[in-house]
């Protein structure tokens, strides 16, 4: 089968498991045509059955915004003509799946029929889904699409309440490559991070108020008043600079190590012994999934689709989001309980395999060939 997949290429939840996913398919021999405005991060090498287009928008003097969606829809067309595409999988309402509506209309008018499946992943609802000018598109990308799938019951529920959606939303979930976990930590890394051999607490995030990474600080904190630990954040956003202040006004500064943006989490999460997430919401929870694949427990909040994730007193603890004090006994329970702790990382890993990449790839594979199989039925004389 030729797919053309379309997504945002950061290191974003959403382009990381498009990007792994559209791998996946490409290892299993169907030839995969990525589309978007840079190569996605964590796309490797390209292979033979594996391509990549260039959306490049011209810097058109007559408009003050340039038209992304427009020039991604004409470049869907451009490359479905090309290659004689399949279908379209894209990921995220707007501006893709809407963009794909418009390359499909394009093309049905040329007498060419290309189903769209649309992958819904979080803020294109939760957030953009608030936004009442964004509402009649995305209402009217989702209902158009061929098949509409969503990363979590939770953001199915969200996407029902927020929009006038008249058409079934499968969940498929997201979805962690385990083999990339089956690795050794990097001792010298850990060293290098707690030189004692202090437990490491980590988290993972773009540093989004909607993190609350002011909350992961002050677990942290409260952890540390009672033993001696560390805490590794990675990534980079708009609340870093204030969190590695605070952490220096705290007294705790150099116990708190920020990495910055990294290509891939798995050498931090590897030498980890906690990872917190206590966020105000998260459609799935991508970073906790790759933290229980490393058998790393997980202290977070019970918001959005994080319990569908984690396995509360089992892979790890939830708690009501601003729950500091709780997160931070939860926190303080494993780590002062090495059987139990041990018990976690089995358990961690163990919940992390109901998510990998061979479980969720046949249910993506059964949607497209359901769509092929009506298209065909459609079009036979």
């Amino acid at each position: 089968m030729k797919i053309g997949f379309v997504c945002y290429p950061t290191f974003g939840g959403s382009g990381v498991v498009a990007t792994e996913l559209g791998k996946a398919l490409a290892e299993k021999g169907h030839e995969l045509h990525f589309i978007t405005y840079s190569t996605p991060a964590r796309m490797g090498s390209l292979k033979s059955n594996l391509f990549y287009h260039e959306v490049r928008v011209s810097d058109y003097p007559l408009f003050d915004y340039q038209p992304y969606e427009l020039v991604l829809a004409s470049k869907m067309v451009e490359v479905t003509l090309a290659h004689e595409l399949d279908l379209l999988h894209v990921h995220y309402a707007i501006p893709h799946a809407s963009a794909a509506v418009l390359a499909r209309d394009i093309l049905q008018a040329q007498g060419i029929q290309i189903p769209v499946v649309t992958t819904l992943h979080g803020t294109d609802i939760t957030l953009l889904g608030r936004e009442p000018a964004f509402e009649p598109v995305i209402s009217h990308a989702i209902n158009r699409s061929d098949a509409v799938t969503a990363v979590s019951e939770s953001l199915r529920r969200d996407t029902l309440e927020l929009f006038g959606i008249e058409r079934a939303i499968q969940v498929v979930h997201n979805f962690i490559c385990t083999k990339h976990f089956e690795r050794a930590a990097d001792e010298v890394f850990r060293k290098s991070i707690a030189p004692k051999r202090e437990p490491i607490i980590s988290h993972i995030s773009n540093f989004r108020p909607v993190k609350r990474v002011q909350d992961v600080l002050e677990i942290f904190i409260r952890i540390r008043k009672v033993i001696p630990a560390k805490l590794l954040l990675v990534g980079d956003g708009p609340e870093r600079s204030r969190i590695e202040k605070m952490a220096m006004d705290q007294g705790v500064g150099d116990d708190v190590i920020c990495i910055g943006k990294i290509k891939n989490p798995v050498e931090p999460l590897l030498i980890s012994d906690l990872f917190l997430l206590p966020s105000e919401t998260e459609s799935f929870g991508l970073a906790a999934l790759e933290a229980l694949a490393a058998g790393v427990p997980v202290v977070a909040s019970d918001s959005g689709g994080i319990p569908e994730v984690v396995d509360h007193g089992n892979s790890g603890f939830l708690a009501p989001v601003g729950d500091v004090p709780q997160m931070a006994k939860y926190a303080l329970q494993l780590l002062q309980n090495p059987e139990q702790m041990a018990t976690a990382r089995k358990m961690a890993k163990a919940r992390a395999s109901e998510f990998q990449i061979q479980k969720i790839l046949p249910v993506y594979e059964g949607i497209y060939q359901r769509l092929m199989f009506a298209l065909h039925n459609e079009t036979e004389p």
